[in-house]
């Protein structure tokens, strides 16, 4: 049973295809509406060394803490509550210290994401299956049923496509869906063994802007955390940016941010083994079809916004856990994503265009070389203070419009 005293949908049983960070939460999140999930990654194993850093917004961590699973991340992330807007000479335009009722942005590699929300699922009950890469789904007169590339397959009432930016569950609703939209920028990032002297304040993020973009920060042992852009018009394939040798990435990077500050001086502090060709800047366009009958998208499968927002990993925990309050609430699964998409289209389509209008400075596709933005606690604010209302009912009017009781 769940924690408001049913089954709302009447779902009972969920397929989540995908472990990253939108799975594990998505069921917890069910676990909590009463509906019990199994995860399937396609991976063997769990993450691990996957991906670069990434940041947690207050947002992000009040969604995680409906489930339950806040504390586990606070544990291992790093606080950063602090923003500093420079340009490529090093000249401060903006700050803002963070919001004083507001838990501090937390920096953490994305595999240790991965895994602690992971090992939380793992300890609540949560069933995993590694191996199970996603070939097609169906509808069947019992649910959906998901099939395998091991030749294996998984019956539920509902199938949730928590599989990222190239989702296949995206492809089963939608053959004609959207692919993924290059940025014009690669994405790099690395640690610099150089301290104080790169001029930054502890618990503070940098984001210098000029010619070439570049952000950083302190990290907990003392070496600056950085991460960049190299204006690419065509992105390599995976392929060819593993066949590149990190010495020739950075020294095109050192070459492209010769005399920005501080870039120039964090590259040549940083060596080959200290980079991460993390690859091609990538946004999820707008998706016209987040579900179709018993099956439905969440996080990065359908609105990831580019790492430029700073905040993927928050908007997929939200959504997450909106999805499972809609499931609660409302009596069919039809109702229940109908609902769910209302309540996230918007928020989550905003930022994402907002994120591709970054990305173009930093492509150096714009005339402005450092953005027009608003204060930073203007920008943030309707950020970090959204939450999603887990104790309120969802409610669907005669005109199908989703109100909630305040």
């Amino acid at each position: 049973m769940n924690d408001n005293g049913g089954h709302g949908s009447g779902v009972r049983t969920a397929l989540v295809i995908g472990g990253g960070v939108a799975g594990p939460v998505m069921a917890l999140a069910l676990r909590k509406a009463g509906i019990e999930a199994t995860v399937y990654e396609a991976y063997p194993t769990a993450a691990d060394g996957v991906g670069a850093w990434l940041g947690l917004a207050p947002n992000g961590q009040a969604a995680l803490a409906t489930v339950g699973a806040d504390a586990a991340v606070r544990a291992i992330g790093q606080p950063v509550p602090g923003m500093v807007m420079t340009d490529g000479a090093g000249n401060r335009f903006a700050g803002f210290g963070g919001f004083p009722e507001l838990p501090a942005t937390l920096t953490l590699p994305r595999d240790r994401l991965f895994r602690a929300l992971t090992d939380h699922a793992v300890a609540a009950g949560i069933r995993f299956a590694y191996g199970k890469r996603l070939v097609t789904a169906e509808e069947t007169a019992d649910g959906v049923t998901a099939h395998f590339a091991d030749n294996t397959s998984a019956t539920a009432d509902i199938l949730i496509g928590a599989d990222g930016i190239r989702s296949t569950v995206r492809t089963v609703i939608d053959p004609h869906a959207p692919t993924p939209e290059y940025g014009g920028v690669l994405s790099f990032g690395g640690h610099a063994t150089v301290g104080g002297e790169a001029g930054a304040e502890p618990g503070a993020m940098y984001f210098a802007f000029g010619r070439a973009f570049m952000g950083y920060w302190r990290g907990p042992d003392g070496r600056m955390i950085w991460f960049a852009g190299l204006p690419a018009d065509t992105p390599p394939t995976p392929a060819d940016l593993a066949r590149i040798p990190h010495a020739e990435w950075l020294s095109r990077l050192r070459e492209l941010y010769a005399g920005h500050v501080p870039g120039e001086r964090l590259l040549r502090h940083t060596g080959p083994d200290e980079l991460m060709a993390v690859g091609p800047m990538e946004r999820m366009p707008s998706v016209p079809h987040w579900h179709r009958g018993r099956m439905v998208l969440v996080g990065d499968s359908v609105h990831a916004p580019s790492s430029s927002s700073g905040q993927g990993a928050s908007l997929a925990i939200e959504s997450a856990v909106e999805l499972a309050r809609c499931l609660r609430d409302l009596p069919t699964p039809t109702e229940a994503f109908a609902a769910y998409e209302a309540l996230r289209r918007p928020r989550v389509e905003a930022i994402g265009r907002n994120a591709a209008a970054v990305n173009k400075v930093k492509a150096g596709k714009t005339d402005a070389p450092v953005p027009a933005f608003p204060a930073p606690e203007d920008m943030l604010r309707p950020l970090h203070f959204h939450r999603i209302a887990w104790e309120e009912r969802v409610n669907v009017g005669a005109s199908g419009a989703v109100s909630i009781p305040t």
